[in-house]
């Protein structure tokens, strides 16, 4: 397969600029891979797909305010410093913009407490950089950083509705870049009422570049994910491999839950307990171990995500599932609607 084939034309008017007055209103598209159809609905059906044997895994990694605006220090130029991946104490992996100028050793400043050297010269798309603060650099980080929303968002970033709106209610683990989008519709009545049918089962997968880094190959069979670090600890993996035994779903909410579950099963379909870096690129054909059904938001034409869900549910259901939304004006990407695929 070629990535021209999940291709989609997507009005840009339907991109989801901003997120709902309330997390729970989105609609879902329900999509059933067995009968090969799919009906209209809302979020607030989710719970009625549940079963008592069932377990719901979600993504607890929390974003960090990872875009940092800073001047060159000499010709006072603007430079945009995204953080990509902590390599040790005070390295980091990063997008530069405009990073074609800005050789090994320019210094950018982010006012007067932290600054940053470019380690690398221009040529790699991540460039490496060194931070010098003179106090805790996750402190200056939340006070001076923002939210790192993605660029199909035309809009002035609101520090205060976006930092807490591109983030799960249960989001407690920091070191993701981007948030894992599907669990943004989820509310605690939303979660709670869950808990009272199945188990809730917590795992962390940092999003890092993995996930939005563009297909920059034609044949699929070229194509890599970047590694993104997860942990799925004993009770998880204890809930899901009970439900599974038990003859329940286990039920990911999100591409990133699936790609941590599925980096994480054996060939008998148990989840074992670990922590590791997820490399895993998962494409038409990739035959799956550990998840049952799948929630997850509208995603990029030509993306790594597009592949991932056309890996479950058959490129060509999810491309005419795609078709209808756009038909019917769903809210697409980040802020937008989503789809629960059986």
């Amino acid at each position: 397969m070629r990535i021209s084939d999940f291709d989609y034309h997507l009005p840009e008017e339907l991109i989801a600029q901003t997120p709902l007055a309330e997390r729970d209103a989105s609609r879902m598209l329900v999509v059933d891979r067995r009968r090969q159809t799919w009906t209209d609905s809302s979020f607030h059906s989710f719970a009625n797909y549940l079963e008592p044997d069932d377990v719901v895994v979600i993504n607890n990694t929390r974003v960090i305010p990872a875009r940092l605006l800073g001047h060159r220090r000499g010709s006072g130029g603007r430079v945009e410093v995204f953080l990509v991946r902590q390599l040790d104490e005070n390295d980091w992996e990063a997008l530069v913009r405009p990073g074609g100028r800005l050789r090994s050793g320019s210094i950018v400043d982010f006012g007067e407490r932290l600054s940053a050297e470019i380690l690398n010269d221009p040529g790699s798309e991540l460039r490496c950089v060194r931070f010098t603060c003179d106090a805790s650099f996750d402190e200056v980080l939340a006070r001076i950083g923002s939210t790192p929303l993605p660029p199909y968002i035309k809009r002035t970033v609101t520090s205060d509705e976006d930092r807490e709106r591109y983030q799960t209610i249960y989001a407690r683990q920091p070191g993701a870049i981007a948030a894992p989008t599907a669990g943004l519709h989820f509310t605690p009545d939303v979660l709670a009422s869950i808990g009272q049918i199945c188990t809730v089962a917590e795992i962390t997968l940092h999003v890092g570049y993995g996930t939005f880094e563009p297909v920059r190959v034609d044949e699929l069979d070229q194509h890599a994910v970047s590694g993104e670090r997860y942990e799925i600890d004993k009770v998880a993996a204890r809930a899901i491999n009970a439900a599974r035994a038990g003859g329940g779903k286990v039920i990911a909410i999100g591409t990133t839950t699936v790609r941590a579950l599925e980096s994480a099963c054996n060939n008998s379909g148990e989840v074992i307990a670990q922590q590791g870096e997820a490399t895993l690129t998962i494409l038409p054909g990739y035959q799956f171990r550990a998840i049952d059904t799948l929630l997850t938001n509208f995603h990029l034409p030509r993306s790594s995500l597009l592949l991932l869900v056309s890996a479950f549910a058959g490129k060509d259901l999810v491309l005419g599932a795609y078709k209808q939304a756009v038909d019917q004006r769903y809210r697409f990407y980040s802020y937008g609607d989503c789809m629960l695929i059986l």
